[in-house]
């Protein structure tokens, strides 16, 4: 069987057992990968072996930096500092830009915390700001969804983007400032169109049941400082290490900070003290990281996903498909946003999608740097969310919009959001190559 049939068997049972057998990701990717590494001629009795080596290596790499985020994001959540940065940008915007506070607050956010819980989080601030405000309450609520989602799937230290840029062994000290570069363009489009769909559907504010925000005295929260400190600290660390390193020989002490995951011990520090004071720390981190657990565990599956591929030569097939260049970039994009489409979840999505192009991205002569390939993945697992999607339905059910109206307006933003983007690192990749 050519290398071509095996990687569409695995996409295949990939999908299939997610969605038809109900499986968990984690399962589906494991079978997958095993199911591809039993039917490479050269790995043969040796699968299983092959599998455990590709999943040990991701655990490896990203399995440290995961957990950190974990810890950072539930830090921020318990001790008010999440809350504190939404209340921080929505007094400096004022009521009457509120919206943007929440395109902002949701973005920045939405880097180490997860998607589902920064909704959770913002929601009540929404609702809380259009009772008053009614006409506008679909776009402060697809403001929160632009900002949150798209850092998810181009920012590290969220999973999707963490294993795309190993697999593609691009720095992260790179796609930390393209990503960030990339999410302002896209939010910006999503806050377009959530303009325009506020003008144009009649969904004002609806009462119903779900969580309201305690109301917190200003001197109850930490200080919006100490509220970024742990996000923004390892992501300037990161960033910093990888540019002044190419400048010229970087100092022992910046060397060993700016490592990612000295970097991310470093945020993950601050957000311990910053909870400190707030909550029972050992309470905290255990739910930390038992939600990173399972993060951790479905990307080292997608890792070992990747590394079986890899193993069956499809990337010295496809690259004479599709070329090189343009072509790969187009192929990350339709591929990752068919995988979406076919299962529902954006990190599925990304780590499926990359175990089949990394091959090809690390034997092809692209003419640009590979971080465009990151960003391309990123991109494509925004078109064509629907109600395979766990998403579709927290947004839907939360804020009283009924699923056609949830389409028209979630889901082709974040649509048009990922078009949008994939053009600007397509027009991007020609103008700045960076090879």
């Amino acid at each position: 069987m050519g290398a071509i049939a095996i990687c569409l068997v695995g996409l295949a049972v990939v999908i299939l057992s997610i969605l038809w057998l109900r499986l968990h990701a984690f399962l589906g990717l494991l079978l997958g990968a095993f199911v591809v590494s039993i039917l490479t001629p050269e790995v043969g009795v040796e699968a299983m072996n092959r599998v455990a080596e590709g999943f040990g290596t991701g655990c490896r790499k990203i399995g440290i930096l995961i957990a950190l985020a974990a810890i950072i994001g539930q830090c921020l959540l318990v001790s008010g500092a999440a809350e504190r940065i939404v209340k921080g940008l929505l007094s400096l915007f004022g009521v009457k830009r509120a919206p943007i506070a929440f395109l902002g607050s949701g973005f920045v956010l939405g880097i180490p915390v997860f998607f589902d819980t920064v909704f959770y989080l913002m929601l009540p601030l929404v609702r809380a700001f259009s009772r008053t405000n009614p006409k506008v309450y679909l776009l402060a609520l697809l403001s929160v969804v632009a900002g949150a989602s798209m850092a998810h799937s181009l920012v590290p230290p969220t999973p999707g983007p963490l294993l795309v840029a190993d697999r593609l062994e691009v720095s992260l000290g790179v796609l930390i400032p393209a990503g960030l570069m990339l999410g302002v363009v896209t939010i910006s489009v999503g806050y377009g169109y959530a303009r325009w769909a506020n003008r144009k559907f009649e969904i004002t504010y609806r009462e119903i049941e779900g969580p309201e925000i305690e109301s917190k005295a200003p001197k109850e929260l930490p200080g919006l400082g100490w509220s970024l400190l742990p996000i923004l600290l390892p992501l300037v660390l990161i960033s910093l290490g990888t540019f002044l390193g190419v400048k010229g020989d970087l100092p022992e002490w910046l060397q060993i900070v700016s490592g990612k995951n000295i970097a991310m011990a470093l945020g993950a520090g601050m957000a311990v003290i910053l909870a400190a004071k707030y909550c029972e720390l050992k309470k905290v981190i255990n739910e930390a990281l038992s939600s990173g657990g399972v993060i951790i565990l479905i990307t080292a599956a997608g890792a070992a996903f990747g590394a079986v591929l890899k193993d069956t030569g499809i990337g010295s097939e496809l690259s004479g498909m599709v070329g090189s260049g343009g072509g790969v970039l187009l192929l990350a994009f339709v591929l990752t946003a068919l995988v979406r489409f076919a299962q529902g979840s954006a990190t599925v999505a990304m780590i499926t999608a990359v175990g089949i192009v990394a091959p090809i991205v690390l034997d092809a002569e692209l003419g640009f740097h590979s971080v465009y390939v990151a960003l391309a993945i990123g991109c494509g697992s925004k078109p064509l969310p629907w109600m395979n999607d766990s998403g579709f339905w927290i947004i839907s059910k939360m804020s009283g919009m009924n699923e056609t109206e949830t389409l028209k307006t979630f889901s082709v933003m974040l649509s048009l959001m990922g078009v949008v983007g994939f053009a600007v690192v397509w027009l991007a990749s020609i103008l700045i190559p960076m090879g």
